[in-house]
């Protein structure tokens, strides 16, 4: 049967639903300018990789570098700031919406990032749920539709999968990617982070845990879906902690393919409690934009970004919370420490 994106939302049970983040964070004093460690009133309730200021460590710590600024030029220099890795032809992994989804990262900043990263192309999957992006046809009609017509997107399973291995993985051994992962030598991770239907919030982890799976093979292996006619026509598979530690092991095939030559980039802005795959039915967000995070480590990017939100007054932080805590969505970070998919402390670093 087709899978349709009604059904997905049903499921899910998808509902519709600033302040300056100044007031949350203090800020650096002329003096110490750009590189600040700081500390957030509050974290999250599961933690994978624990915040720590200067001093503080006991041992190695991984580096997430934060800007309030939401623009491509702020974009562009935090990748900057953790791009030494990258080399060769660059996938630079994106959600690219479905038709006219109103919270998209902006193409305007694509088309200047994607200008400077050289050798660099843009990539995302077919869906498994039928609607605008199920076929690699009706996904680039829906690409120009959204306005991704400034450089070519490649659609990477367009001819089919590739498997890659899940090395320690907690419950599958291997995921199929779409095939064309392989033409890159280096993947740049552009994620606009904001809540998610099954996951609880969407940020690098399902970027690549879901967006570089085929769309009727890997995607089925990660949402543990194989029945092809449920009798209730809505059944997604595994949800809660199973489909987080689903999430983690493909997530993991990724990293361990391209090792130290992948990055990631959290956009923090329009964070509805839908993921982009709701196009325009996603809820109004009711969360102020926080800013960009850039790292080298995915576990602890997806920790700070789940911290910042945690940090913000209950009233704004409430929505996307429940978001997450419903769907036990914190159970990403889990066990992306138990496969060890990044530093167990993390420092944050204020660059403005």
């Amino acid at each position: 049967m087709n899978l349709s994106r009604r059904n997905f939302v049903k499921m899910a049970g998808l509902t519709a639903a600033g302040a300056a983040l100044d007031s949350i964070l203090p800020q650096a004093t002329p003096a110490e300018a750009a590189g600040k460690r700081i500390k957030l009133a509050s974290q999250a309730p599961v933690v994978a990789s624990r915040l720590v200021t200067e001093g503080a460590a006991n041992g190695s710590v991984a580096k997430v570098y934060f800007t309030r600024h939401l623009d491509a030029k702020h974009l562009i220099s935090m990748y900057d700031r953790i791009n030494e890795g990258i080399y060769g032809n660059v996938a630079l992994k994106l959600h690219t919406g479905e038709p006219n989804g109103p919270y998209i990262l902006p193409v305007d900043w694509i088309k200047e990032f994607q200008q400077h990263v050289p050798h660099s192309t843009i990539c995302d999957t077919n869906t498994l749920y039928v609607f605008g992006r199920d076929t690699t046809e009706k996904n680039h009609e829906t690409q120009k539709l959204n306005g991704w017509t400034f450089s070519r997107v490649d659609i990477l399973d367009e001819d089919g999968g590739v498997d890659l291995p899940v090395r320690g993985g907690k419950v599958l051994d291997h995921v199929t990617m779409g095939s064309h992962i392989t033409n890159y030598d280096s993947m740049v991770v552009l994620t606009h982070f904001k809540g998610h239907a099954m996951g609880g919030y969407g940020g690098s982890l399902k970027n690549i845990a879901i967006g570089n799976a085929s769309g009727q093979v890997g995607k089925r292996q990660v949402h543990g879906y194989f029945d092809t006619n449920p009798p209730d026509g809505i059944h997604w598979g595994v949800l809660k902690e199973g489909f987080m530690e689903r999430m983690a092991d493909s997530a993991k095939a990724t990293c361990d393919y391209f090792g130290k030559h992948i990055v990631f980039v959290n956009v923090l802005r329009k964070m509805s409690v839908d993921c982009d795959c709701a196009g325009t039915t996603a809820a109004v967000p009711t969360i102020p934009d926080i800013g960009i995070l850039a790292s080298t480590d995915l576990m602890a990017i997806d920790q700070a970004s789940v911290d910042l939100v945690y940090s913000r007054p209950e009233n704004e932080r409430h929505d996307i919370v429940e978001r997450m805590e419903s769907r036990h969505g914190l159970h990403q970070l889990t066990a992306m420490a138990n496969l060890k998919l990044g530093n167990d402390q993390y420092e944050l670093i204020d660059v403005d």
